[in-house]
């Protein structure tokens, strides 16, 4: 969705670096993966082709924070169907 967010914190040495990847279009999301001590975080497109993709070494990685947007709970979803004649 539009809005999903991840941010990386990166040890570099002496300091550190905060990097964000961010679903930049409406029907894309941001997934997170770690292989073989890489850690990736890919815009993905809705056919689940890769847009871009973001690598860092796992042992680099101080915080990865996944921030995904706000999805609007419907009053309708979280009312039961029917009510329950022994409550």
């Amino acid at each position: 969705m539009k809005g999903d967010r991840v941010e990386i914190v990166v040890d570099a040495g002496d300091t550190t670096r905060t990097y964000e990847v961010v679903a930049s279009r409406a029907g894309r999301r941001v997934e997170t993966a770690v292989r073989r001590g890489v850690v990736e975080v890919s815009e993905v497109t809705r056919s689940g082709s890769v847009v871009r993709t973001a690598r860092f070494m796992a042992t680099r990685v101080l915080a990865l924070v996944e921030q995904p947007i706000p999805r609007e709970d419907s009053s309708e979803a979280a009312r039961p169907l029917r009510e329950d004649p022994e409550s």
